[in-house]
């Protein structure tokens, strides 16, 4: 996958905290001076406007694209005409690279581009790592340090800030 932000992902298996993770990972990241942008992949149906309100209703009503926009945000909606998974390479061109430093993605595990694993031992699942080659850290509720990757405290913020504006200066990228 070519692309001029550096892209980032955290993968793992359900239940094991990467929208938490990533809920304090960001503002420790924006205040190291990095705007980041997200791609969340979801395996279900989801609304992110609400039934009643009026893009929801034009949406319901047939529009394939639906751009909602105010002074302070702006949204698109975009029905996809055939069932089938997204594609991370497809998604990316949508974000606007030139209000970013770093991309974050949750999910897309199986797609070949850097990762961060996270585990948690009382979930009882299997590393992707080394079956994933892409990954180039874990971090876990009980790292360990003899495996031929990095391991980070899942629970350590600070620590997994570092890992990242690091890694980012290995990719060439603005570091704040």
């Amino acid at each position: 996958m070519k692309n001029t932000i550096p892209v980032l992902g955290f993968a793992a298996f359900s239940g094991t905290g990467k929208t938490t993770l990533l809920e304090k990972l960001i503002p420790r990241l924006n205040e190291a001076g990095l705007r980041i942008g997200m791609i969340k992949h979801a395996h279900h149906n989801f609304d992110v406007d609400k039934p009643g309100k009026d893009s929801y209703r034009l949406r319901k009503a047939g529009a394939r694209q639906m751009l909602i926009a105010s002074s302070k945000r702006q949204a698109l909606m975009t029905e996809n005409p055939f069932e089938q998974e997204p594609r991370l390479d497809e998604l990316l061109p949508r974000l606007n690279m030139d209000a970013i430093d770093l991309v974050l993605v949750e999910g897309f595990k199986h797609v070949s581009f850097a990762k961060i694993e996270l585990r948690r031992e009382e979930l009882g699942k299997p590393l992707l790592y080394p079956d994933d080659p892409d990954i180039i850290a874990i971090a876990s509720d009980q790292p360990d340090d003899e495996g031929p990757l990095p391991a980070l405290d899942i629970n350590d913020i600070e620590a997994i800030t570092a890992f990242i504006q690091a890694w980012l200066e290995t990719q060439g990228a603005n570091t704040g």
